[in-house]
């Protein structure tokens, strides 16, 4: 699944949230569309006609502009007769026959990467809480997008690394070593931000990528338990397991009972040795 595939399965996923957290019978939203002051509405949920589908809302017009210019939420009671809007979707609007209308900007690193729109067929003020709900799904959509992004950076800084180190598995000397310490950093990084993301699809690719910075396992090779290999991950890296129960909100003393546990499984007597067998293995880079 690419990142922008990912991206509009979230927005999707929030439409239904908001209507479910505001009780507003109809939302829709898309994203910033890449190199344009614009968001594409892409997504509707509740909706009666596809009169809003596709429809490309500029910065600074209409209600959703609006929240993107000021990077802020915005609200109308009465969309086509508000004065605080400019008017270019009427018709778009009238068609699907909403009048109370709320926009969310969703906002990552102080850039609006797409809008929240929840609305009411009849005209009438939608109050505190009903924004107050909208927002808390906007934030929840803009800590995924920040973890994916997270993610995407990281993986593409190990590709990256790896093509300097060599292939997995390979030589650890020379210029290459430097580089390969990076590589086993952003593994290291990238198992430690899995927990935290809550879609399956995007977490299972994530571990998948993971993969791609370690040689191939051989058959019938010792396996690891996910947070065993987790602290293996920042063992590796050279983390202290102090370092390793903050990088991975543990307790000292769960850190060292994972790492003797995949010493064992490991046949290893150190924590070197632990991550020798490791990489011998193909569970670390």
């Amino acid at each position: 699944m690419t990142a922008e595939a990912v991206t509009v399965v979230e927005i999707r996923g929030a439409l239904l949230r908001l209507r479910r957290a505001t009780g507003l019978p109809v939302a829709f939203g898309g994203l910033v569309e890449s190199g344009r002051p614009q968001v594409r509405i892409s997504e509707l949920s509740g909706t009666a006609t596809a009169a809003l589908r596709s429809l490309a809302v500029s910065s600074g017009s209409g209600l959703g502009g609006k929240a993107v210019a000021l990077a802020r939420p915005c609200a109308v009671t009465d969309y086509s007769s508000s004065r605080h809007i400019s008017h270019e979707y009427d018709i778009p609007v009238a068609a699907e026959g909403i009048r109370s209308v709320l926009a969310v900007p969703v906002v990552v690193r102080r850039r609006v990467r797409g809008v929240l729109y929840g609305a009411l067929r009849s005209a009438q003020p939608l109050g505190d809480r009903a924004l107050g709900a909208a927002v808390a799904v906007a934030r929840d959509v803009e800590q995924t997008l920040i973890l994916r992004d997270e993610a995407w950076e990281l993986l593409t800084a190990g590709r990256g690394l790896l093509g300097d180190a060599g292939a997995p598995g390979g030589p650890e000397t020379g210029a290459g070593t430097g580089a390969w310490e990076q590589v086993r950093e952003a593994h290291a990084a990238l198992r430690a931000l899995a927990p935290r993301i809550t879609d399956p699809v995007l977490r299972a690719d994530l571990l998948a990528a993971c993969g791609l910075l370690t040689a191939p396992r051989p058959a019938g090779g010792p396996a690891l338990a996910p947070r065993e290999l987790d602290v293996l991950s920042w063992v590796a890296a050279g983390a202290t397991n102090a370092a390793v129960a903050e990088r991975l909100g543990l307790r000292p003393e769960t850190v060292k009972g994972y790492l003797r546990s995949a010493m064992r499984k490991l046949g290893a007597h150190t924590r070197g040795e632990a991550v020798t067998a490791a990489r011998r293995a193909g569970l670390l880079p």
